[in-house]
């Protein structure tokens, strides 16, 4: 080994030695924007995935700045300039409205996605080879929420007429909602549909749940519809329906069943790409990654205030039950 190397060589593990705390003169400082619907989903990118990427070599207080922006769907676009026009290396975007915002500001700065479908909406070519400045993870909303469904109905076996809650602008929402029918058809149940565009059609959707006769409701997977788990559980509560909802902590929210994805598992998996491309990885090469780690919360203090009774080969697949 020439002299030049060894001097190299020595300079790295000099550098990979330093305090987290401790800035190098000169060294490349990274910008990292964010683009979420919520400040909980905000959150979990601090919680999750910033100390993820912190063992990746890049932490705040040393070679890492973060911008995140949160906002409403019609309030994304402004921020994604905002956050652009700070020359971030990398922008995570959380949820199909924040990944439609941030393409639609940029063709060239590289963008992190969690969940939405960027095949389906154009801005990736497949998921194996995306081929433009977007990866991630997605999170098979469609698929899923026809699973939920049937695990909906495995808890409610009663039930012979079920309801979805949809984000009528959610870009797989035909898919999902299609998927939802064959489901429903193979297990004999009517399946009814309300579309919301915003948190002032809630009310108007329960109270049409009502006039139907519903008897157990789905929530759709939506940012959107996450954001207001709180006044939808209120309102689910009063109609008196069993709900399951897309992620399973929502079940700690007051929903009967939460199934879904691991959200710790993607999160990590969010920080790898943002360190791939701070290392100089073009996003078009990296595969989009699907889950493989999926969770399934069943709240029995929401089952025992509806009556009902939880079949013992249900419970026995749950990774959390609130009692």
């Amino acid at each position: 080994m020439n002299g030049d190397r060894i001097l190299r060589l020595v300079l790295l593990l000099a550098a990979l030695a330093m305090p987290a705390a401790a800035e190098t003169p000169g060294a490349k400082v990274f910008r990292l924007g964010q683009l979420s619907p919520s400040a909980a989903s905000a959150e979990l990118t601090r919680d999750v995935t910033l100390p993820e990427l912190a063992k990746l070599g890049f932490s705040e207080g040393r070679n890492l700045v973060v911008d995140s922006r949160v906002g409403r769907p019609s309030e994304l676009p402004g921020l994604a300039r905002a956050v652009l026009a700070a020359k971030p290396d990398a922008i995570i975007a959380i949820g199909p409205d924040a990944i439609r915002a941030a393409q639609g500001q940029t063709t060239t700065v590289p963008i992190v996605v969690f969940g939405g479908d960027p095949v389906s909406e154009g801005y990736a070519a497949s998921l194996a080879r995306p081929g433009g400045n977007l990866t991630g993870v997605v999170i098979l909303s469609a698929e899923l929420d026809a699973k939920r469904l049937d695990l909906l109905h495995q808890a409610v076996p009663s039930a012979r007429r079920a309801a979805a809650l949809m984000w009528q602008s959610q870009p797989n929402r035909a898919a999902s909602e299609q998927r939802m029918r064959a489901v429903a058809a193979a297990a004999g149940l009517q399946l009814l549909a309300f579309d919301v565009a915003g948190s002032a059609d809630y009310a108007r959707a329960f109270a049409a749940m009502r006039a139907a006769d519903v008897e157990m409701l789905v929530i759709a997977a939506s940012a959107n519809l996450y954001r207001d788990t709180d006044r939808l559980m209120q309102l689910a509560r009063d109609a008196r329906l069993p709900t399951m909802c897309e992620w399973a902590h929502m079940a700690r929210a007051g929903c009967l069943l939460g199934y879904g994805p691991s959200r710790t598992e993607l999160r990590r998996r969010l920080a790898y790409f943002v360190a791939r491309i701070f290392g100089g990885a073009a996003p078009s090469e990296l595969p989009i990654e699907t889950p493989t780690l999926f969770e399934f919360g069943i709240n029995l203090k929401t089952a025992g205030l509806l009556g009902l009774t939880i079949p013992s080969e249900v419970l026995t697949r749950a990774d959390d039950v609130i009692e």
